[in-house]
């Protein structure tokens, strides 16, 4: 594959202090938000909070899993990218990759996976759990690879959810994709935002309009967004899929399984039961 070497080899340690700074006085409100507000935004979120999402959540997402999101769907049953044995010898790009769990997955199964995502923390960890998987440090909306460099690209709740641009990103991945690639991706089922994120019977009435498309915003006392999410429709999210290029293979809402005991913020198996939390969009490039 045709790219230059990206991997953060000596990465320095978050300074002292600096995670989770602003989220306890942050303020949640619901405004605009563009592209460049919201990329840096979400560096500095996950930049502050990479450890402990990967203490909390790590045992679940495990070292070398491919899961597709709260419900525990796996890539090994799921096959959304092609039976497993297809994946050998194919140039794969995960973006938001976070600790480049799903890369790993893909390289023990002989894939040439390369993990981006935009948190020089999140990185450290994939680095700190090893392997020979470059790693790249850049954001979805401008990828640093040559046209037609990557067989398949994947993402699992990383980047989509928080570009206030996703047809540009849509545009990015078809630009490095041979023609038949596949691009999968998931997000938030939309008809969550309809629901307070709460994993209890409070999260089970509706309390706002599915149709606010106004970004979730959690803002500092200068009025500096330090997270920023973007809701999209299931109507719209189609729209960018079509308007970047792809054909709409499949859309996949995963059920919530009896073996998955856990609650994972609003997911929880009383919701998980009864609405869907995340949608799985499978596309093709022509």
């Amino acid at each position: 594959m045709n790219q230059e070497d990206y991997a953060p080899e000596d990465a320095p340690e978050a300074e002292d202090g600096q995670e989770g700074a602003y989220e306890d006085d942050a303020e949640a409100t619901r405004r605009e938000a563009g592209e460049a507000e919201s990329s840096r935004a979400s560096r500095g979120w996950w930049d502050r909070n990479a450890d402990e999402y990967q203490s909390e959540h790590g045992a679940f997402l495990g070292d070398d899993r491919f899961v597709w999101g709260p419900e525990g769907l796996d890539e090994e049953e799921a096959a959304l990218l092609g039976p497993a044995a297809s994946l050998k010898g194919k140039d794969v790009l995960e973006i938001g990759a976070g600790a480049a769990q799903c890369s790993r997955w893909l390289a023990a199964r002989g894939a040439r996976p390369v993990a981006l995502d935009l948190s020089h923390r999140q990185l450290q960890h994939a680095l700190r759990l090893g392997g020979e998987v470059p790693l790249v440090e850049a954001d979805a909306g401008r990828l640093p690879f040559r046209d037609a460099s990557f067989d398949l690209a994947c993402s699992a709740y990383g980047a989509v959810p928080f570009v206030a641009d996703p047809v540009n990103v849509m545009r990015e991945v078809h630009r490095v994709l041979r023609p038949g690639g596949r691009w999968v991706f998931s997000v938030t089922h939309p008809i969550r935002w309809a629901f307070p994120d709460e994993p209890g019977p409070e999260g089970l009435s509706v309390s706002a309009s599915y149709f606010d498309r106004t970004p979730y915003v959690e803002q500092d006392e200068q009025g500096r967004a330090v997270y920023v999410e973007h809701h999209r429709t299931l109507g719209d999210r189609v729209r960018d899929v079509v308007a970047g290029g792809f054909r709409l293979l499949d859309l996949v809402e995963p059920e919530w399984p009896e073996w998955n005991t856990q609650e994972w913020g609003g997911w929880s198996p009383l919701r998980g039961g009864l609405i869907p939390g995340t949608a799985v969009f499978v596309c093709e490039r022509d």
